[in-house]
């Protein structure tokens, strides 16, 4: 889709391009959360043991990360629109796969190939979101794609879990297979052909090195609770693979001639941009870890069904959608610098309330904090993606629209492992603490007996996991609130006063 194209207008259907391509972004953002609820189903109708079963979700998370840099390259040679086709196709394939496999090595390379063809879709929606609208509409282009990305993990567990156990663990990859198909549909029927550019050569080497790199680190993330971290030989693997495969990724990119490597660093030039990756990150990593927290903790500590405890959680997701309505049509109007301060301090003051969080919860005790949480993140999410890419070329999109959502997703993989090992080393910590003076000599307890002693233990557990998870959110707090100082490193300004990387002159 070009630019000229957007501008001009001319019989483009606007609203049915807009459903066509968000309905392949909302199953992708889907996958990502929607299996986790189903995994013990699986594991029983697969055979596979606990361990084998979390492949699972790392083939998808690895393989998408693996294939998201190659977005840009892939438009570049087989135009926006096939590329989007071809996508839309292969995952919906990919997910029916998924639902008929038999053994764990073939769920396994379904995710693989779900995650592969899956890459590509949240990048190519946002790029054609910017083309097809004008400048001035960017702003409302960016809240209707924001609400199919954070949507999508939200409600993932909520649909999981219902149609797990309504169905079984196969409808949550064959519900894809309806939306996938009116995505393709829609696309294939109202977006407009361009002619390929073919400017990029492919870059072998850059893209091997930064594969691998990807790779290890998402497997370094994904595994390293599980192995102990560096206490195990695959860690210190991943860590040297991913160490030595970056190396020579940057000093090859920064070596090469513009437009020879895998990746273009002029748009490491762009300052609104570079700013943009920064705050993209801290996004994904809150927004991705807080949504990690908040089911174990209800379901683990209290008891929660994992029907009830999404049910809880849900409400954060109208909280970002009635954000991203009001933000969209501020976007151009306010300081977007205030709009991000005040969305960053308003997830901050969530995130402040769940770190007092006790065993004695009301439901409401849950629901608002997620609610105004939504509200912070809905006003960081809209100005924040128009903001970045406001002084990028639309040559440009594709490649720096999938390294935006790989910079995301990788902030919310290391979000992820960093409050899940805080969370068990805490723990055990407040556990030591609490249990000190636990013990048979001491009346004020009231526990004479080993039972009894027992059950003091598990309560015990109990606490001390509380004040983890409290622990856990308020370190969220603290880096949201430091992030906010950082909101100068973004300009300010009419957009055409701001560079922006022409594509042409790479070449």
């Amino acid at each position: 889709m070009s630019q000229s194209a957007a501008n001009a207008g001319d019989g483009l259907n606007r609203p049915m391009i807009t459903l066509s391509i968000m309905l392949a972004t909302v199953i992708q953002a889907l996958d990502g959360t929607i299996a986790n609820v189903a995994l013990p189903h699986m594991q029983g109708a697969l055979s596979a043991s606990q361990d084998q079963i979390t492949w699972v979700l790392t083939s998808f998370i690895v393989a998408a990360a693996i294939a998201t840099p190659v977005t840009g390259w892939l438009c570049d040679r087989f135009g926006t629109k096939n590329v989007f086709l071809a996508s839309v196709a292969g995952f919906t394939i990919a997910s029916v796969l998924c639902g008929v496999s038999q053994s764990l090595t073939q769920i396994v390379v379904a995710r693989l190939l779900q995650g592969v063809f899956g890459a590509a879709l949240v990048p190519l929606s946002q790029a054609t979101l910017l083309d097809i609208n004008p400048r001035e509409k960017h702003g409302s282009a960016m809240a209707v794609w924001g609400m199919g990305v954070m949507i999508g993990p939200i409600l993932g567990p909520t649909l999981g879990g219902w149609l797990t156990d309504s169905y079984n663990w196969r409808w949550v990859f064959f519900i894809n297979v309806p939306v996938g198909a009116v995505a393709f549909w829609g696309i294939w029927r109202y977006i407009r052909p361009a002619a390929a550019p073919r400017r990029i050569r492919f870059d072998m080497f850059g893209f091997v090195t930064l594969s691998l790199a990807i790779g290890a680190l998402q497997m370094l993330l994904d595994r390293g609770e599980q192995n102990d971290w560096f206490a195990a030989t695959e860690t210190w693997i991943e860590a040297v693979v991913l160490a030595l495969s970056f190396a020579w990724f940057a000093v090859h990119t920064w070596t090469s001639p513009p437009g020879r490597s895998f990746f273009d660093y002029r748009l490491l030039k762009n300052a609104n941009y570079v700013g943009g990756l920064l705050f993209i990150f801290i996004v994904g990593l809150v927004l991705f870890a807080t949504r990690a927290l908040t089911p174990t903790m209800l379901q683990g500590l209290m008891g929660y069904p994992a029907a009830v405890a999404g049910l809880v959680t849900a409400p954060s997701g109208i909280g970002t959608m009635l954000a991203m309505m009001l933000v969209g049509r501020l976007v151009g109007k306010v300081d977007v610098r205030l709009l991000l301060a005040t969305g960053f301090a308003i997830t901050a003051f969530s995130l402040w309330q769940m770190s007092r969080y006790t065993l004695v919860l009301a439901q409401s005790d849950i629901v608002w904090p997620g609610v105004i949480q939504g509200l912070g993140l809905g006003l960081v999410f809209v100005p924040l993606s128009a903001a970045t890419f406001a002084t990028l070329s639309p040559a440009m999109r594709a490649e720096g629209t999938a390294i935006y959502s790989l910079v995301r997703n990788i902030g919310s993989s290391i979000g992820i492992a960093l409050v899940q090992t805080l969370l068990v080393r805490n723990t055990a910590t407040m556990h030591a603490s609490l249990a000190e003076h636990v013990t048979i000599a001491n009346p004020a307890l009231g526990a004479t007996t080993p039972v009894a002693l027992a059950q003091l233990n598990e309560e015990i557990t109990r606490q001390a996991s509380m004040i983890a998870y409290a622990n856990d959110f308020w370190m969220m707090t603290l880096m949201t609130l430091a992030v906010i100082p950082l909101l100068l490193l973004i300009r300010t300004g009419p957009a055409d006063q701001q560079p922006a990387l022409d594509h042409a002159a790479m070449e």
